[in-house]
């Protein structure tokens, strides 16, 4: 089965693949993922690296308190969960085009 592989081109392949990942890592970095919750009362902002980059309140929310704590947790979750389903996506893709041989 491995009779005729070659290192050099194992070698290759690797290199090829930590350079699609770095361009992979660079572009989701660039991408923007938005989540709403309480029928868009609420609305976080993140992006590919996970980082919270904005949040908007509806005003009528500031005096609850503990209605404005819920609404942003759910927010936070979805917009992470999107971040995270996203990396799988993009690593996914990654090793598809590298092990099948497709672009």
């Amino acid at each position: 089965m491995f009779d005729k592989l070659n290192l050099g081109d194992l070698g290759k392949v690797f290199e090829e693949i930590q350079e699609k990942a770095k361009k992979l890592q660079e572009e989701s970095e660039k991408k923007i993922f938005t989540a709403k919750s309480g029928g868009g009362m609420v609305k976080v902002s993140a992006n590919g690296k996970g980082e919270i980059v904005d949040i908007e309140i509806d005003d009528s929310l500031l005096e609850d308190k503990e209605s404005l704590q819920i609404l942003l947790i759910s927010a936070i979750n979805d917009v992470l969960k999107m971040v995270e389903e996203d990396k799988q996506k993009s690593a996914m893709n990654l090793m598809g085009s590298n092990l099948f041989g497709q672009q």
